[in-house]
């Protein structure tokens, strides 16, 4: 390398404050990779949304009937299919945004490996989607 080129270095902030401000200054990227993975998810695709739908819907319906009427467990009174959704809901989102957030990092290894970002913003913009799904339901 000749004397008068320079080198750009990229590299992440020294400090774990200089992280999170990174990370604050790309929330564009964080929304714009979210995005993607809903578009990704359910382009070009009926089954998709019916799927995201109906699982909570048949494995409340099957829960309500394996533990209301064969393993006769109590409910205090409360209706069993929303004692049933008021866990199921918080499950399976925790399950599918641990699961989602761990396959994130390879799948995106190519992303990472060019350019500088906090790699944080990946993992949290599939757990934001999980959160879509699951509250919002899209």
């Amino acid at each position: 390398m000749s004397a008068n080129q320079s080198v750009l270095v990229i590299e992440a902030g020294r400090t774990e404050r200089h992280y999170w401000r990174d990370l604050w200054r790309y929330r564009e990227l964080f929304f714009f990779l979210a995005w993607r993975d809903i578009l990704v998810r359910y382009k070009q695709t009926v089954i998709g949304i019916v799927w995201a739908l109906g699982r909570p819907l048949l494995t409340l319906l099957v829960f309500t009937l394996v533990f209301s009427k064969l393993a006769k467990l109590p409910s205090e009174g409360v209706p069993y299919p929303i004692l049933v959704f008021a866990v199921l809901l918080p499950w399976q989102f925790f399950s599918s945004a641990f699961s989602g957030a761990g396959d994130s990092l390879p799948s995106n290894a190519g992303m990472i490996s060019k350019v500088y970002f906090p790699r944080l913003a990946i993992p949290a913009s599939t757990v934001q989607i999980c959160y879509k799904r699951k509250i919002h339901g899209v």
